[in-house]
């Protein structure tokens, strides 16, 4: 196969697998139930004058499936630790003892789950575009080389089509998966 179009082939998975690494790093961030470090994973702390991530300041962990803790690494940061909780609007209230800030995950209501569940669908929806975006990509960048028979643009087509059809179902399982996840009580 001619290098260009080996090329074209390369970036357009790589572009894919873009679109899918984003697509789980997003529905990690949509709670299903269980209490999970990653539920703060938006949160950001005044340390000291600049905004930086929770994970920076403190230790998160989840002692079980309905509690997070977070122990801060200096006791001075415990205020403005649990001030980030509450301007990150997660729905959590942090309760400070002192040393950690404990927050309590209320279980899912139906009507949460749901829509959680129609996130979850839009992620999925936003992620088959950037596959999409890919492939049209590639398309129109085999179309441009003039070096190359049409026989070998038509196969890198139908390449690329494939390498689509292949993307779309793993997006389509994980959303299946994280869905299931979701409205599993």
């Amino acid at each position: 196969m001619n290098e260009e179009l080996q090329f074209i082939l390369d970036t357009a998975k790589e572009s894919m697998e873009n679109a899918l690494k984003h697509l789980e790093k997003q529905l990690t961030n949509i709670r299903a139930g269980k209490a999970s470090p990653a539920m703060l994973g938006s949160v950001m702390v005044d340390y000291y004058g600049s905004q930086t991530p929770l994970g920076q300041v403190a230790n998160v962990n989840t002692p079980d499936g309905r509690t997070i803790t977070v122990q801060p690494w200096e006791k001075n940061m415990l205020q403005e630790i649990e001030r980030g909780i509450m301007i990150a609007n997660l729905g959590f209230n942090p309760m400070n003892n002192g040393d950690t800030i404990i927050i309590n995950v209320p279980p899912l209501t139906e009507e949460r789950r749901r829509d959680l569940a129609k996130q979850a669908k839009s992620e999925t929806e936003d992620a088959k575009v950037g596959i999409r975006n890919a492939r049209k990509d590639a398309n129109n960048d085999i179309k441009k080389l003039d070096d190359v028979s049409e026989d070998l643009k038509k196969n890198a087509e139908i390449d690329v089509q494939e390498m689509t059809n292949t993307y779309v179902k793993k997006v389509d399982g994980i959303l299946e998966n994280k869905e299931k996840e979701i409205m599993t009580v």
